[in-house]
């Protein structure tokens, strides 16, 4: 199916960060896995996928990430689904994280030289990330907001609404997910969350800033 520009549009028009949700009603499993199947699929930088997807379902895990997570404290009580989203550590060029892209992108040995040679330049020389831990990190975070926007988009389609979450003591928040036996800090850390459900009142159209403003044609 083909949606008209319109249609489109209307989506994203919808689409409103979402902070008080019908504690009564509840996203189904069908929808949320779609929501979930918009993330896996989305695109990332050399196909490396740095991302996990934690849905915090369990009430308890909740009430312990309320005092941390001031950003979603008056939505976890009501939010149908929390996704706690992670960011790859360590996603080095020479990693063997890095080792099974390239398995997974090459037919033979001398392709998969050719991709570890472009994935090695363009981690030292074109991004200059390669010897910097946080700023290798911050590279994987930022493909997790790839998904993220995708599962929020996708939420939209399927007349669900969301709002994505910064708001939260870092630290704290892989503490407590790593005590739970969630995260190996190792090698993942949180990157950003994001709350699902319905809206439980009208919000106001979102304010945006007009295309002549921030688009410029270079013809």
């Amino acid at each position: 199916m083909i949606l008209t520009p319109s249609q489109t549009l209307d989506i994203f028009h919808r689409r409103v960060s979402t902070r008080y949700y019908d504690p009564a009603r509840t996203i189904s499993a069908d929808d949320f896995a779609t929501i979930l199947e918009c993330g896996r699929l989305s695109p990332s930088s050399v196909g490396s996928e740095p991302w996990r997807f934690i849905v915090v379902q369990n009430r308890a895990l909740r009430d312990k990430l309320k005092p941390v997570a001031w950003g979603m404290q008056a939505t976890l009580d009501d939010a149908s689904h929390v996704v706690i989203i992670l960011a790859k550590k360590h996603a080095r060029y020479d990693s063997a994280f890095f080792d099974a892209i390239v398995k997974k992108r090459s037919n033979n040995d001398t392709e998969a030289q050719r991709i570890y040679q472009r994935y090695r330049d363009f981690q030292t020389n074109d991004l200059r990330i390669a010897d910097d831990e946080r700023a290798l990190f911050d590279w994987a975070c930022k493909q997790t907001y790839i998904a993220l926007a995708n599962m929020m988009t996708g939420a939209a389609m399927l007349g669900i609404d969301s709002c994505a979450i910064e708001g939260m003591h870092y630290d704290s928040v892989n503490r407590i997910l790593s005590e739970e036996g969630l995260l190996d800090a190792e090698d993942y850390g949180v990157s950003v969350a994001v709350t699902f459900g319905y809206r439980a009142r009208d919000i106001a159209a979102k304010p945006r800033r007009p295309l002549a403003e921030i688009v410029r044609w270079a013809e």
